[in-house]
């Protein structure tokens, strides 16, 4: 780390931490236009770098992987971090040397400031028919700035889609649930009396002690399973490090607000009492996983995907009420749970084609393609006579039992493994045929929930876990999207302060839940005048420009 200005990029990687995903509603149906022939689908191989890991890529050894390369020719060659993605990140932006593709998320600005990435627009306009066809009104919502119209990247997430599932939230084992009778689950305390009294019926589950609640707190993963809760249980949305009040769209850093002070309290208590696991902030993600798979961690505060694949594994072993509903726990029974807030499409990151790229045009030609409809089943639906067949002009999956039981299902087969962070419709989406681009339905979900799954939400009476939380049309649309993908420039110096306020929560927060109770109030009081000291008033002023800026870009025809 000797070279000066590699040390300045890497020490400038500040990125606001992203959480879950955007959702809405519009259908965008019509025909796809052909873009791949002759001479566009010769041999080529396209590198990528991907700041978020996938665990079921599949190198395209898959059959879906292969018959992309068969279609278009294209092998992507897909490089993912070790480590920490913004050191690699600012090293790419330094040296001035990148691969074809870049997915940098929000360290994007990074890239964007050192002239890494190329404006896509132009090319979107010649070679571009499905991209437009995809992203619709959204198109402009992939602009760079009010100052700066560039497009430097294909926005990710499901363009128009529906949401029928809560992203996060409480989540408790639906044995637990049914054995103390189906008990109201509204607040906190609900949610600790529950794990309480069960723990201490069974305080062994398969041999080993039970554990009442565990965390995840590796790296950003504090952030789904520690941090973000804290302001889904106190009545914000989805903004990741903000909260933005509907009315004033005023921001602030959310852990700077008294109502976080009670939630972070409460982990303290639960940790004093013994009801969470005390390795929640020195565990790693594998541990993680295998504690869920062995069936004995009554509760969790989580995103769904996160434990999605130790669910999987319980199904095939036959142990369905060892997994879990998801509740819309808050602090009190006065305040609303916003999963369901409508942030319409939220473009702020997304795969972009570097300077470095030898042959743009062949690479936004196979980007198009992956708009296409023939693309979009491929990845959602799988291979024609091996996933689905066509009944009556009609896609049915032929293989729905492995989708839902089989946690390598994906890497197996490559289905949904060139959906995010590429372009995709949402779930919804209808085709041309009239049919939806992904399988995802109300009923696909339904159909696929287990036996206690169906009790439990029965003597809840829901048909669906969206029934228990409130609905999007009892919120107004935010007009901001989704702030998490809103970029901090890398050059200013709230970049500087985010990245010290980013630091100070990884290290206070975990402190101030494991130690006595009694110390909890001083350490909370020592948090904030660090903040404070760090400069977060000033960082909320240019935050707030910033989202003044993307509300006027966004919704000034």
């Amino acid at each position: 780390m000797g070279n000066a200005k590699t040390w300045a990029a890497v020490t400038l990687a500040a990125a606001l931490i992203g959480l879950t995903g955007c959702t809405n509603a519009n259908k965008n149906e019509g025909a796809s236009v052909a873009t791949t022939s002759g001479d566009d689908k010769k041999p080529i191989t396209i590198t990528m770098f991907s700041e978020d890991l996938n665990s079921n890529y599949e190198n395209m050894q898959s059959p879906v992987g292969k018959k992309i390369t068969e279609l278009t020719g294209v092998t992507l060659k897909i490089d993912y971090p070790v480590g920490d993605p913004k050191q690699k990140i600012a090293l790419m932006a330094a040296s001035g040397e990148y691969p074809d593709l870049i997915f940098a998320k929000n360290d994007s600005n990074l890239i964007v400031n050192a002239g890494g990435f190329i404006d896509l627009a132009p090319l979107i306009d010649k070679y571009g028919p499905n991209i437009k066809k995809l992203y619709g009104d959204y198109l402009n919502r992939l602009r760079w700035s009010k100052d700066n119209p560039a497009i430097y990247f294909l926005g990710t997430y499901g363009v128009n889609e529906k949401q029928w599932e809560p992203k996060d939230g409480f989540m408790l084992q639906h044995q637990v649930v049914k054995e103390l009778n189906y008990p109201k689950l509204k607040n906190l305390q609900d949610f600790e009396n529950a794990i309480k009294t069960f723990k201490e019926k069974h305080p062994t589950i398969n041999g080993q002690p039970t554990i009442g609640l565990t965390l995840i707190a590796e790296d950003w993963r504090i952030a789904q399973s520690v941090t973000n809760p804290a302001v889904f249980s106190t009545g914000g949305s989805d903004d990741g490090e903000w909260y933005i009040d509907d009315k004033t769209q005023k921001p602030v850093f959310h852990y700077t607000r008294p109502e976080e002070k009670e939630y972070f309290k409460w982990l303290n208590h639960m940790y004093a009492t013994g009801l969470m696991d005390p390795e929640s902030f020195t565990q790693k993600y594998d541990q993680y996983k295998a504690k869920i798979a062995s069936g004995r961690v009554l509760g969790l505060i989580d995103s769904r995907w996160q434990y999605q694949e130790p669910e999987q594994a319980l199904k095939q072993a036959g142990k369905p009420e060892l997994t879990y509903g998801i509740y819309p726990i808050m602090l009190n029974d006065s305040l609303k749970n916003r999963n369901f807030q409508d942030a319409g499409y939220s473009a702020g990151w997304g795969i972009g084609i570097s300077k470095s790229a030898k042959d743009p045009v062949r690479i936004i030609k196979f980007l198009d393609w992956l708009c296409s409809d023939e693309a979009q089943i491929l990845n959602n639906w799988g291979i024609e006579g091996v996933n689905y067949k066509v009944e009556n002009g009609k896609r049915v999956v032929t293989d729905m039992d492995l989708r839902n039981s089989d946690p390598q299902y994906g890497k197996k087969t490559g289905i949904g493994v060139y959906g995010y962070p590429f372009p995709q419709y949402g779930n919804g989406v209808k085709d041309s045929s009239g049919q939806t681009y992904t399988i995802k339905s109300e009923q696909q979900i339904m159909d696929a929930y287990t036996a206690p799954e169906k009790d439990v939400l029965s003597h809840y009476n829901a048909k669906m876990w969206q029934d228990l939380f409130p609905k999007a049309s009892e919120f107004p649309v935010k007009p901001w999207g989704a702030a998490w993908q809103i970029n901090i420039p890398s050059d200013t110096e709230g970049a500087v302060i985010f990245q010290k306020l980013e630091d100070i929560v990884r290290k206070r927060i975990p402190e101030m839940i494991i130690k006595s109770p009694d110390n909890f109030d001083a350490l909370w009081d020592q948090f904030q005048r660090e903040m404070d000291q760090a400069g977060v008033h000033k960082l909320e002023g240019q935050f707030d420009q910033l989202l003044k800026q993307r509300i006027e870009l966004w919704n000034n025809k």
